[in-house]
């Protein structure tokens, strides 16, 4: 068994820019592109099988037909991963997400979504919006209805290479000049909370979803930053970003000829964001390129890497 390659798709976005093109070398439409879904059998982007012997199929097909084979004796009925590159050339609006049992309640969704983050490049002074103020519903609503957002909206300046752990229920907002990693659950819902009162492509304000918001939002608004754990193997650093019940995540640097990844034969996601090299497998060579997303069927443990190189990897427990 091989990795898997996928072709990635774009989504133009009001707050988009340039950098997918610039950074990793995609062929981008033209306007403002804000997200590459890279890994993703969502309906609003689902991506496909770039080569090899499933050249074509979807990764919902592979989820629905190939399950036991590829990723393992899973029972959900869609495929729980998705992961995004985001070119925030503009702050995106303030917003939260539902957790499982509110995304089945209020959108008859499989899942909510809980997110993690992992900055690829961040302007100076470029800072998030991570959790809240407000100590309860009321004193929320009541800072809003008198836009006091400064007062309510917790900010964090960011770096290179920091993560950022988002919890379902938690106040957030990606801000100016930021491009990073989102590896998430398998969701689209967003309730905005506020928006700038910026005008959309028509000149209207974006729809606004604050009674859905209160609902989901978690109060006190704690914000959730994990911490990183790192491991140096042969020639490469593992880190452990983050393990919940939703994913783990992984950032890998290769810098040597003999890295070994320690696939423990789960399936994994896997994408390049930094430099290239090879992965060699027991019979074949693949060469990784910056940019690439691949998935890792079960199984496939005899791993070694070389070159110079970034990726970050995720799978869910085994037992979710």
């Amino acid at each position: 068994m091989s990795l898997i390659k996928l072709e990635p798709i774009f989504q133009e976005r009001l707050w988009g820019g340039r950098n997918l093109e610039s950074l990793f070398g995609y062929d981008i439409p033209e306007g403002k592109v804000g997200e590459c879904w890279g890994i993703s059998a969502h309906p609003n982007g689902i991506t496909k099988v770039a080569e090899g012997k499933f050249k074509g199929q979807t990764l919902q097909q592979l989820w629905a037909s190939y399950r036991d084979e590829l990723f393992g004796t899973y029972t959900m009925e869609e495929f729980p991963l998705l992961v995004k590159i985001l070119d925030a050339q503009e702050p995106l609006s303030v917003q939260v997400h539902p957790n499982n049992q509110q995304a089945l309640e209020l959108e008859g969704e499989a899942y909510g979504k809980t997110e993690c983050w992992y900055v690829l490049k961040a302007a100076p002074e470029a800072e998030l919006i991570l959790g809240h103020s407000a100590q309860t519903p009321a004193e929320m609503r009541e800072m809003i209805n008198n836009n006091q957002w400064d007062t309510l909206l917790q900010r964090q300046p960011v770096k290179n290479g920091d993560f950022i752990f988002v919890e379902s229920g938690t106040i957030h907002a990606i801000g100016a000049g930021i491009v990073i990693l989102e590896t998430q659950q398998s969701s689209d819902t967003t309730y905005r909370v506020y928006d700038y009162d910026r005008m959309d492509n028509n000149g209207e304000k974006r729809e606004l979803h604050l009674e859905k918001a209160m609902h989901v939002t978690n109060f006190p608004g704690v914000s959730s930053i994990s911490s990183k754990v790192s491991k140096c193997n042969r020639d490469g650093v593992v880190t452990t970003l983050v393990q919940t019940e939703e994913f783990h995540v992984f950032h890998h640097e290769v810098f040597g000829n003999n890295y070994n990844p320690n696939f423990n034969g789960q399936f994994y996601l896997l994408t390049i964001i930094e430099g290239e090299g090879y992965l060699s497998l027991e019979d074949s060579m693949i060469k990784l390129c910056k940019g690439d997303h691949y998935i890792i069927p079960k199984g496939v443990s005899n791993i070694t890497a070389s070159g110079n190189m970034e990726w970050i990897t995720s799978t869910i427990p085994q037992d979710y």
